[in-house]
């Protein structure tokens, strides 16, 4: 085929895969206008650096439950933690976290950490593939969506991406993903409005100028003028280049593959790039067995992954301090479900439902955000951690008190209207507001039910500050039963009834929520 037909034939150069020396990058094709998510704070430098934990972490042995050990422990006696290795957390009695995560724990004591505890969504998928998928894209378990959330928070704040750009404004991308593909969190509408680096060596051949050898043959030609072609179209490659110049000495990162992500994405940022959105991983936390080592439950595979990750945490931040860029930065952790209360035969824990999110930076707002989750006096293998929080609940956080997004614009991102939590500290916005402390009613039991046990009904009551509120029965395996309740209401003491005649006897979970407040009510059915 001639040159000129392959081009004339195929995509054009601007959305081919683009080889720059070694270096992989994808672009891809134009967008519409969206005039109506137009609004949103674009002149802040802020960036969200999110890690993805990939496997499922066991969030239990991660943030672990001091109030309620005894129900952790008998749960997972071949993997517990022991009580006396548990990290403390500054003012905080009720939860401690894994033994090899002292950077973070150093993180905590300094300010810069906030634990979000429980968070899922109602009725979790436990495939890796469509689990992660929800969490990329925002969608509902039961729906599938072909934009990720990442993606339409950048078609808000750049509605015309990628038709004219880069531009003075914005001449940088827009995301980036250390790894060999595009995440789908950063596909928009109609075009991803991320690139991917390749690997962590890609990017310094990048630097260095280095490129692949192509083969003495027609077929080698033709790649050879492909990359040609690719290079001339790729229109970030010289501001990647720019950015990374700008920074010539570093801190210490150990040699770990997440060390080494983040230490590129330290280098970007304080480079001055204007990106957004980064995603780097870490895998390996599908733990169903030699989960921990038998002689010393604090160390084993899942105790190397949490430590390298707690170092690489530690290590960016003290990076960026060094180099004068911390304050642009909030860090998220995440992963596509945790694991089961209870543990396996195999020295392991299988797929599960709600596990803990760390979240790190300047502006945090420190502490641990909702109650340890309840432990079952004997606990199953089907048993999961309740969700308190809702995945979305923080993404939505973060884009209005990181990003400033606006109302109107939030509700079109996240699609739906999710609880707002005190995430980030007010003055990242400068907003002259004050967020009440979402752990003020702990001790206080907003939501309760008479009888309990119960044979078929039972009263649920319950006390709202007003406005939104809204109660969800769930199953020990995170599965929606019901939603009782789901409006706006006056303040006050109501009660709503259950019916759970047509349920199998056993253990359900009452979800209340109202504003940035809720609590979860463990219920029993019996005959």
């Amino acid at each position: 085929m001639k040159r000129r037909d392959f081009f004339k034939y195929t995509a054009p150069a601007a959305i081919l895969p683009s080889f720059i020396n070694g270096f992989s990058v994808k672009a891809f094709g134009s967008s519409p206008l969206l005039n109506a998510l137009q609004g949103a704070a674009t002149d802040n430098d802020h960036v969200l650096v999110m890690i993805q934990m990939t496997g499922g972490n066991d969030g239990l042995n991660m943030v672990i439950p001091i109030d309620k050990y005894s129900g952790y422990f008998n749960a997972r006696k071949n993997i517990a933690i022991a009580e006396g290795r548990i990290l403390p957390l500054t003012n905080v009695k009720k939860a401690g976290i894994h033994p090899s995560m002292t950077r973070v724990q150093d993180l905590y004591t300094q300010g810069k950490v906030c634990i979000v505890q429980s968070v899922g969504y109602p009725s979790p998928n436990f495939s890796h593939f469509r689990a992660t998928d929800i969490y990329l894209t925002g969608s509902d378990a039961n729906q599938v969506l072909n934009t990720g959330w990442g993606g339409r928070y950048l078609q808000t704040e750049y509605p015309n991406y990628p038709v004219g750009f880069p531009n003075a404004e914005m001449p940088d991308p827009l995301a980036i993903q250390i790894g060999s593909i595009v995440s789908p969190a950063f596909q928009g509408p109609v075009t991803n409005a991320g690139m991917a680096i390749t690997s962590t060596s890609s990017f310094y051949d990048l630097l260095e100028g280095k490129e692949d050898d192509v083969p003495n043959t027609k077929a080698g030609k033709e790649l050879k003028y492909i990359r040609m072609i690719a290079k001339q179209s790729n229109k970030f490659a010289d501001s990647i280049k720019l950015a990374a110049g700008k920074v010539t000495s570093q801190g210490t990162y150990s040699n770990t593959s997440i060390s080494q992500q983040l230490k590129i994405v330290a280098r970007l940022i304080a480079g001055g790039l204007k990106t957004r959105l980064y995603m780097v991983s870490i895998g390996g936390f599908d733990t169903h067995a030699s989960q921990t080592n038998s002689g010393d439950t604090s160390t084993g595979a899942h105790a190397n992954l949490l430590g390298n990750l707690s170092n690489a945490i530690g290590e960016f931040m003290a990076d960026l301090k060094g180099l004068k860029a911390s304050k642009r930065v909030v860090g998220m952790t995440f992963s596509e479900f945790g694991r089961r209360i209870k543990s396996n035969g195999s020295m392991g824990t299988d797929h599960g439902a709600s596990a803990p999110m760390i979240i790190f930076g300047d502006y945090i707002n420190p502490g641990v955000l909702g109650n340890t989750p309840d432990m079952p006096t004997t606990a199953n293998v089907n048993d999961n951690i309740p969700m308190q929080y809702d995945f979305r609940s923080v993404y939505a956080s973060i884009l209005e008190q990181w990003f400033c997004v606006k109302p109107a614009a939030l509700n079109e991102v996240m699609l739906k209207n999710y609880q707002s939590l005190p995430i980030v500290n007010s003055i990242a916005c400068s907003l002259v507001t004050s967020n009440p402390d979402v752990n003020q009613n702990a001790g206080q039991n907003l939501i309760t039910n008479y009888p309990n046990p119960f044979t078929t009904k039972t009263i649920i009551s319950y006390e709202t500050k007003g406005s939104h509120t809204l109660i969800q029965i769930f199953d020990t395996m995170g599965r929606l039963l019901a939603t009782p309740l789901d409006k706006d209401l006056v303040a006050g003491k109501y009660t709503v009834e259950f019916d759970a005649t047509m349920l199998p006897n056993g253990i359900y979970y009452a979800r209340f929520q109202n504003g940035i407040t809720q609590q979860v009510r463990t219920m029993l059915k019996v005959r």
